[in-house]
């Protein structure tokens, strides 16, 4: 059995990815991960710096009250969680794979010396391992 590229995140990862700020609306928020087809995104400040995650999930309840009461949604900056788990470019494929095993996140953040340089889903990943294994 031969294992073959991509091995590493960097190969994989959605170079020009969807991020916000912490001043973006949740309504403009929840726009751009519909149309990017993503479950969450990096919230960052003005030079590019990771400072929190948010989610679908984040945004769900606010969204709702929102929509209901017709009222103005929340800033991201009020609802993203400032923990964000994290990667590397040059992370091993097969390593990010064993770890976003249950309940992980669908999305990581690619991070270099803090600056956010991409992201990686889990639909990345099951393609990098479709192409793993046909090369077997």
């Amino acid at each position: 059995m031969t294992r073959s590229s991509p091995a590493v995140v960097g190969d994989i990862m959605l170079r020009d990815g969807y991020r916000v700020t912490a001043d973006t609306s949740i309504s403009t928020l929840a726009d751009g991960l519909a149309r990017h087809r993503l479950p969450g995104a990096p919230v960052v400040d003005a030079n590019d710096r990771l400072i929190g995650f948010i989610s679908e999930q984040d945004v769900l309840g606010q969204l709702l009250d929102s929509a209901y009461h017709c009222g103005e949604p929340s800033l991201v900056g009020e609802l993203m969680r400032e923990v964000v788990l994290t990667v590397t470019p040059d992370k091993s494929i097969v390593d990010l794979a064993e770890s976003m095993r249950g309940e992980r996140p669908k999305v990581y953040p690619v991070v270099d010396e803090g600056h956010v340089v991409g992201l990686v889903t889990r639909r990345e990943i099951l393609a990098a391992l479709l192409q793993m294994r046909s090369r077997c």
